[in-house]
């Protein structure tokens, strides 16, 4: 009887490492899954990667070649490019090869690599949006009064976003939770399908930390940043009240970029952690990520391509026309110069609002103080999002 249950067991095992094995993502693609669905995902990653590696690089080149980018409000927009560059580097990239191939081939420790290098790049670019969204609050409503965004506070910003991210990002590689194979058997994630109470208690916590924290840090702001816009355009006339309108558009089309991007993919982490016996097609449980991963080609498109000032670098390195000015540290006489080239768009429009509310006397100690400014009307096609 003992023999026949240890056939009984033997058979029953090796059975079952028959099954493991043929579905075992490492080794070859999951047998329910139709090739050409993976073809599909490997052609959308090819075109999303493809067209994220192109416009961050630029961004960074463009920002190294004009010196007149490099403004402490634009590190954190710099930081962004870099952060959703090596996201379509190690992410995209090995997603587009192991989608081709079916599976993942390289390995159960490049799955660990892979998920937290493409979660730890991809939070760094989520808090980036949350910090600017936090030093454009600063910059317009000038919450320390007449405290200026420097060069040293916007590094303590570039600090505390790799930091924070990197705290919240690695747990899983020591056993807090674990990077391991998505349902598709092509990228690697956390594992939001652990029924084990200590992991739950990190996916809770990396969703608190990872996007209600950031989500709230930029309604906040944004929301503050408006409503001083509107304060101190009441009463004017319609053609002033206009790069409100435009600042209005472009913070909506921010926050709803931000949602598109990580809603589904939190929403999905939150749902399987609830109910990680939900049966969810692979394919469906796929979308999530993939919306997360075309964040890095629209971001560098709402935040930095639709900047004029941008755009004036960018056509000047490829076309030769047009003249950006060499000094950025020098007042000129010409209005739009000054405002722009000495802080950046957005703090041109900051210029204009006085701190309190009432007009700032005009030093002539100071020629670059807040003052100097007040009496510039805001350029009605600048609305800066760097």
């Amino acid at each position: 009887m003992d023999t026949l249950n240890l056939a009984v067991n033997a058979v029953s095992y090796t059975v079952a490492a028959e099954l493991s094995t043929a579905d075992d993502p490492f080794n070859g693609p999951i047998k329910n899954i139709a090739p050409w669905n993976f073809t599909i995902l490997a052609v959308l990653m090819f075109v999303v990667t493809s067209l994220s590696l192109s416009e961050n690089f630029l961004v960074m080149f463009v920002t190294f070649k004009f010196k007149q980018l490099r403004q402490p409000l634009n590190y954190i927009i710099v930081n962004l490019a870099i952060a959703d560059f090596l996201v379509s580097l190690t992410g995209g990239l090995i997603s587009f090869l192991t989608n081709a191939r079916g599976y993942f081939f390289l390995g159960k420790w490049a799955c660990v690599l892979e998920g937290f290098a493409v979660t730890f790049f991809g939070i760094v670019a989520l808090w980036s949006l949350a910090v600017l969204s936090f030093e454009r609050f600063f910059v317009i409503c000038r919450p320390l009064g007449n405290i200026r965004l420097q060069a040293r506070h916007a590094i303590l910003g570039l600090l505390f976003v790799w930091t924070f991210s990197f705290i919240w990002t690695f747990p899983p590689v020591l056993g807090w939770n674990r990077y391991t194979i998505s349902k598709i058997g092509t990228t690697c994630e956390p594992d939001w399908y652990s029924t084990n109470i200590t992991d739950h208690s990190y996916i809770i916590t990396f969703f608190a930390t990872c996007f209600i924290l950031p989500l709230g840090v930029i309604f906040f702001c944004y929301g503050k940043l408006l409503r001083k816009l509107r304060k101190v355009s009441h009463g004017r006339l319609a053609s002033a009240k206009k790069p409100e309108r435009q600042v209005t558009r472009m913070v909506v089309a921010m926050i709803v970029a931000f949602m598109v991007g990580w809603t589904p993919y939190a929403a999905f982490s939150i749902l399987v952690t609830f109910h990680p016996s939900i049966e969810l097609d692979p394919r469906m449980a796929s979308i999530p990520a993939f919306f997360s991963k075309t964040a890095t080609v629209y971001n560098p498109i709402i935040y930095v391509f639709m900047n004029k000032q941008f755009r004036k670098c960018l056509i000047q390195l490829f076309t030769g026309r047009g003249t950006i000015p060499d000094n950025m540290n020098q007042t000129s006489e010409r209005p739009g110069i000054t405002a722009e080239s000495q802080t950046g768009e957005m703090s041109a429009i900051a210029a204009r609002i006085p701190v309190g509310g009432t007009a700032s006397p005009r030093s002539d100690d100071s020629p670059t103080d807040c003052g100097s400014f007040a009496q510039l009307p805001i350029p009605e096609n600048k609305v800066c999002p760097m």
